[in-house]
């Protein structure tokens, strides 16, 4: 079973409705004891970075998605679920993440014709090999909705980067725990094909 972290941020349901496209057995849930008990953990979200971690501090899964992540199992953070990864965010600087790896989040600056937030499609550069990533070709094209993205103090946990107006580490992983800053689920054939790869981790 994927257990997919309801903490009732946006966009949710089409990472449940892409998985079970695939033919995985998902389930949406905030029930600690059944996240626990998942073979697979996915934590989506559209939205403030400040609210997302009230919204899990609420919810009571802070120590829920660190005891998830120090089990071994298969973990998989999408957008603002890739930031709350890293230590805190320009949009929320009261807040802080989750702090699994280091890292900031900031503000896309503002460039010449390049709108902010980021909405729509951008190619990736494969930094490394990665099992999430695998079968992948260069310059393949993902969605992002996004106007903050991260700048990982560990150039070795990046997997994939674009380009808009800045740098933009795309994606990250490091033993069983994978990131991504772009939507898979909305990502046509190629993210589909990043989900499959996840769940036959």
């Amino acid at each position: 079973m994927i257990a997919i972290v309801d903490y009732d941020a946006g966009n949710i349901k089409s990472v449940e409705n892409a998985f079970r496209a695939l033919g995985g057995d998902a389930v949406l849930s905030r029930d600690p004891a059944l996240i626990e008990a998942a073979e697979k953990v996915v934590l989506p979200g559209v939205g403030v970075f400040g609210d997302a971690v009230e919204k899990l501090k609420s919810f009571g899964l802070e120590k829920t998605i660190h005891s998830v992540i120090e089990s071994g199992r298969p973990f998989l953070a999408i957008c603002v679920g890739l930031q709350l990864l890293f230590d805190g965010s320009e949009e929320s600087p009261e807040a802080e993440g989750l702090k699994v790896f280091p890292g900031k989040i900031k503000r896309i600056p503002a460039s010449d014709g390049l709108k902010v937030p980021q909405i729509g499609w951008n190619s990736l550069h494969l930094e490394r090999e990665s099992r999430l990533l695998h079968g992948l070709d260069e310059g393949s094209y993902v969605y992002f909705v996004h106007s903050y993205y991260l700048e990982s103090e560990d150039p070795q946990l990046v997997t994939a980067s674009t380009e808009y107006g800045v740098h933009i580490h795309a994606a990250v992983e490091k033993d069983n725990v994978f990131a991504t800053q772009f939507h898979p689920e909305k990502s046509s054939r190629v993210g589909l094909h990043i989900l499959k790869n996840f769940m036959e981790l």
